[in-house]
C-alpha cells in the first residue's frame, strides 16, 4: 500500500516539476538536516544553487519515514538529491522510478558500515505477546554514520565531488569549501579523541542504535541500546532485559536525545540508578555552518560529565 501511495503521489505531482532552462537556479535537495548542514558548507557562497532539505526541521533519522505530499513536490523539482545512503532513506526503491532523471548522490560511499544488531534484545521467547515485537526493517547496516567526523569527513568529500562534477561553473568554490570544511571537522576529531581518551570510564547505554559509529570511533563501550527504533514502544520484559545488563556493568550513565522522549530510560533509571544525560545525535538542529561542530563539542562537554570522575 505503501509503494502505490507514494507512485500515485509522484505521478499527480510530477507535472509540476519545471525543466531547467538555461541560467536558471539549480535546485538541490537533502534528504534530512546532517545532510543539509553538510551541504551548506561545501555550496557556501556558490550562486545559481538553491538548496533545500527535504524533511521537516522536526523529523530527526528517517526511520520507518513515510514521504509526504510536500517531500514529493520537493523531489519533482530538485536536480539533485544528496542523501546519506546506508540504507537510512528506505523509501527510495519506492519513489525514484517516478524521478528517473533526478541524480543521486549517496554520501556513505567508501565509508565503513557496522552491520546492525538486529537480534539486540529481540528474540524475548515466544511467551510474549505478538505486539511486544518489532516488525520494522532496520536493514543490513546501522545508518548513523554521520556521528563519527572521520565519517562526516568521507560523506562531504563524496558530496564535494559528486556536486563539482554537476555544477563544473562552480567547482573550484566547491572543492575550497569542501577542504576547509573536512580541515574543521579533522581537528573536531582530534579534540574529541584527545578529550575522549583520557575519561577514566567507557561504558555507556544509549536510548537507540544511533552512537554505534561515535563510540567505536573513539573506544566508548556500548553496554545496552534500549530500542532500534526510537519511538517503538518496549514491553516490560524488554525493559527488564536492559535493567540486567546495566546492573551487571556497574550501572554506568543512559543516555537519551532531545529529539525523542524516553519513558522506558526514565524506568530503567529509576530501578538501577543509573543517571540519564542528553547526547545529541544530530538528526536536528539550527540552520547554521557551524552546527555539526558546535553539537559535537556539547557532546563532549556531556561526556565528561557522565564519565569523568
Amino acid at each position: 500500500m505503501k509503494k502505490i501511495i507514494c507512485i500515485l503521489l509522484a505521478l499527480m505531482l510530477l507535472p509540476l516539476a519545471p525543466a531547467l532552462a538555461e541560467g536558471q537556479e539549480r535546485t538541490i535537495v537533502a534528504s534530512f538536516y546532517p545532510i543539509y548542514i553538510m551541504a551548506k558548507n561545501v555550496l557556501e557562497g556558490v550562486e545559481g544553487v538553491r538548496l533545500s532539505v527535504m524533511t521537516a526541521p522536526s523529523t530527526g533519522c528517517l526511520h520507518d519515514y513515510q514521504l509526504l505530499i510536500s517531500d514529493m513536490r520537493a523531489l519533482s523539482q530538485a536536480e539533485i538529491f544528496l542523501i546519506n545512503g546506508a540504507g537510512m532513506e528506505a523509501f527510495l526503491p519506492d519513489v525514484l522510478p517516478q524521478f528517473p532523471d533526478l541524480e543521486v548522490v549517496d554520501c556513505s560511499r567508501d565509508v565503513p558500515l557496522l552491520c546492525n544488531e538486529e537480534a539486540h534484545d529481540h528474540d524475548h521467547g515466544h511467551e510474549e505477546a505478538e505486539e511486544d515485537h518489532h516488525d520494522h526493517d532496520h536493514g543490513e547496516y546501522n545508518p548513523h554514520i554521520w556521528l563519527a567526523p572521520k565519517n562526516a569527513i568521507r560523506m562531504v568529500e563524496n558530496m564535494a565531488s559528486a556536486l563539482a562534477l554537476a555544477l563544473p561553473e562552480a567547482a573550484d568554490r566547491i572543492e575550497k569549501n569542501a577542504a576547509a570544511y573536512t580541515a574543521r571537522l579533522t581537528a573536531l576529531d582530534a579534540e574529541l579523541d584527545q578529550a575522549i581518551k583520557s575519561l577514566p570510564h567507557r561504558d555507556i547505554v544509549t536510548f537507540h542504535e544511533a552512537f554505534p559509529y561515535f563510540a567505536d570511533a573513539y573506544q566508548l563501550h556500548v553496554v545496552a541500546i534500549v530500542a532500534l527504533e526510537p519511538e517503538s514502544p518496549l514491553s516490560p520484559r524488554m525493559v527488564e532485559d536492559v535493567v540486567k545488563k546495566v546492573q551487571a556493568a556497574g550501572n554506568p550513565p543512559l543516555f537519551a536525545e532531545p529529539q525523542y522522549q524516553s519513558p522506558a530510560l526514565t524506568a530503567i533509571s529509576q530501578e538501577t540508578g543509573a543517571p540519564v544525560f542528553i547526547l545529541d545525535s544530530m538528526a536536528t538542529g539550527p540552520d547554521t555552518l557551524t552546527a555539526y561542530e558546535e553539537a559535537m563539542r556539547s557532546n563532549l562537554k556531556v561526556l565528561r560529565q557522565a564519565l569523568g570522575d
